[in-house]
């Protein structure tokens, strides 16, 4: 029988809430946009026109992806990060909305540094945080910091998406590694590096264990393994009065606080995000 788009959504969003899906009704929307190549705009003007069979069989098979555990976001290959729309591939983990205060802070950072401020968004991935900065810092410059091949191609095509060409660079770097000697005076490194203890990541929910790259998420033994390493070897790539801003994972912060108290960073802040949970900490080179 035809329905309306009105109709099929209403629908899509509740057999979405029926499997647990917390978002049911932004995903609903997306795959509905992203089936009938519509806009948001275009989607809400043509609510109460009918859908075509076809498009209803379009619809169905992504429905169903998404049931058995796929991401949306994978399902139709972008994504949206602080008002930026980008592409996601399952080469980069999705961004998400808990990521945001990191970029809030890489933004304050470079509006206070001014004219010419160098920030880097290491351990990159899609690159959404370091462009969020670059779209809402327009003085500054940012360079993308991605070691895998795949994630390094995604951040390069969001940065033509985002026609942010001219103030953002990408490049291959290992995270784990001393920095080389062309990567010095940033004002701030902005990293929301893999942070899951290596035991737990079989626990995690399938639609990231089962589709998003182990290598962004697994921190070694005790998730602490990059922290450790970005302290100790990143510090001299700040100029004095720069800023290393890490996101963490739950119950991570004051593991990461006294890392940074251990490597000589100073001023340590813990930083809620909008749900109350510790979720970015970060301190300042004095000396």
């Amino acid at each position: 029988m035809a329905t309306t788009y009105n109709n099929l959504f209403l629908d899509i969003r509740a057999r979405l809430k029926r499997a647990g899906v917390e978002s049911a009704q932004l995903e609903a929307r997306e795959i509905i946009c992203f089936a009938a190549d519509k806009t948001r705009e275009q989607f809400y003007r043509d609510m109460m026109l009918y859908a075509s069979g076809e498009m209803e069989r379009r619809v169905e098979e992504l429905v169903q992806r998404r049931l058995s555990g796929e991401p949306v976001a994978y399902i139709i290959g972008e994504w949206e990060f602080y008002g930026l729309p980008l592409d996601i591939s399952r080469e980069v983990l999705i961004p998400r909305m808990d990521t945001e205060l990191l970029a809030e802070r890489g933004i304050l950072k470079a509006r206070e540094s001014g004219e010419g401020a160098r920030i880097l968004d290491l351990c990159a991935g899609s690159g959404c945080v370091g462009l969020a900065i670059a779209a809402n810092a327009p003085e500054c410059r940012v360079v993308l910091g991605e070691l895998s091949e795949g994630a390094l191609r995604v951040c390069k095509q969001n940065v033509r998406r985002t026609e942010l060409n001219a103030r953002v660079t990408c490049l291959g770097i290992n995270a784990l590694e001393s920095p080389s000697s062309s990567l010095w005076d940033f004002d701030a490194i902005v990293c929301n590096p893999p942070y899951i203890p290596s035991g737990d990541i079989h626990g995690l929910d399938i639609s990231v264990k089962d589709y998003e790259p182990h290598m962004a998420l697994d921190g070694g033994e005790d998730g602490l393994d990059f922290y450790r390493a970005i302290a100790a070897k990143w510090k001299p790539a700040l100029r004095l009065g720069g800023a290393l801003i890490f996101e963490v994972g739950l119950g991570q912060a004051p593991s990461v606080e006294d890392i940074l108290y251990q490597n000589g960073y100073e001023d340590v802040k813990i930083l809620p995000d909008t749900q109350g949970i510790l979720r970015v900490v970060e301190g300042t080179v004095n000396n």
